[in-house]
């Protein structure tokens, strides 16, 4: 035979009902003309409760919450005067035999004094389901976020590591002396993308790290042919960032200079954080207008950052990418104190 097992929310629920049908029976017992509790009114109030019970368990889960009102109104209406009739016939008939067991009360009023009682039982309930799948929704969304969030970050690397192998291979059939620093460099970031990466945010030290190995390592693909500063300030301790988004800014514009331009590539990447934790970030590189302007835009690396900067800083960035005079330029602004 299968135990029964308790979750945490299911005793809280249980220590939640019986605590609101202790208040409730203390108002509806209550009497100040003759103050203390009486048998009688514990079995009539049994009576609500037992309906209220019937209602929270029965016809909210089976019925309301499945959509089918017109069976959850019917029910409802069916408990209701199954109360008034079990009080009237029934238990009024044993402790009020000479007095009120001995004519059947206004219809009304058996309302009047039946459906105040269920209500409030009833609608605490209610409430406590809704404010239980609120959380239940919102845990959902978090999770959906997080999933998509992987997932994005997922695409990034394979795409990333699929242009750097196509090198690797060209300065291999070369037999480049460069081959093997190729190789160093690019197994430190794929040491990076597996074991660093997991998490949401990176310590920044290390994130600016590889990216100063990044380009580093795409200098080797354009020695010669121009040049590519990067400035990094750094004046902010112990901040975090979001892996990978600078990245795939800095590999977007190797790319497109790289393909576009046949000399005289220039490339330029200013990272300077305050104090304050307020992340600039400012990358440009030319390009031939006539050859990529409909392209600059587009592809898995740009789509996938911006997603994940809605994502993780929804409020807390600003992105700005603009052409000027066949330049590209991407101005990023994140605040890394949230």
């Amino acid at each position: 035979m299968g135990s029964i097992k308790f979750t945490n929310n299911s005793i809280k629920e249980v220590g939640f009902i019986v605590a609101l049908n202790v208040v409730v029976f203390i108002f509806y017992a209550f009497d100040k003309q003759i103050p203390g509790i009486e048998w009688d009114q514990l079995i009539f109030f049994m009576n609500f409760a037992i309906a209220a019970l019937f209602i929270n368990y029965f016809l909210l889960p089976k019925f309301l919450y499945r959509n089918r009102l017109a069976a959850f109104t019917i029910g409802v209406i069916i408990t209701v005067f199954s109360v008034i009739l079990i009080e009237e016939l029934v238990l009024e008939q044993i402790f009020y035999p000479d007095t009120r067991g001995r004519r059947f009360s206004n219809i009304f009023y058996n309302l009047l004094n039946t459906l105040p009682t269920l209500t409030i039982l009833t609608g605490f309930k209610f409430a406590w389901d809704a404010l239980l799948r609120q959380k239940e929704v919102n845990e959902l969304k978090g999770a959906i976020k997080e999933n998509e969030l992987q997932f994005l970050k997922s695409q990034i690397n394979p795409h990333f590591l699929f242009n750097n192998l196509n090198n690797l291979y060209s300065y291999a059939v070369e037999k480049s002396p460069k081959t093997p620093e190729l190789i160093l460099g690019l197994s430190s970031l794929l040491r990076y993308f597996l074991y660093e990466c997991k998490t949401q945010f990176v310590p920044l030290e290390k994130e600016l790290g590889q990216l100063k190995n990044f380009v580093e390592l795409n200098q080797l693909h354009i020695e010669g042919r121009g040049d590519v500063d990067l400035i990094i300030q750094n004046n902010s301790q112990n901040k975090k960032i979001a892996p990978l988004i600078l990245m795939v800014f800095i590999e977007n514009a190797f790319k497109h200079s790289a393909s576009s331009v046949t000399e005289e590539i220039e490339i330029k990447i200013v990272i300077s954080v305050g104090n304050d934790g307020q992340l600039v970030f400012k990358c440009s590189n030319n390009f031939k207008s006539e050859s990529y302007l409909g392209n600059l835009s587009s592809g898995i690396g740009l789509t996938n950052v911006k997603k994940r900067l809605n994502l993780i800083y929804p409020n807390n960035h600003s992105l700005d990418i603009n052409t000027e005079n066949s330049t590209y330029v991407v101005n990023l602004k994140l605040d890394l104190s949230k």
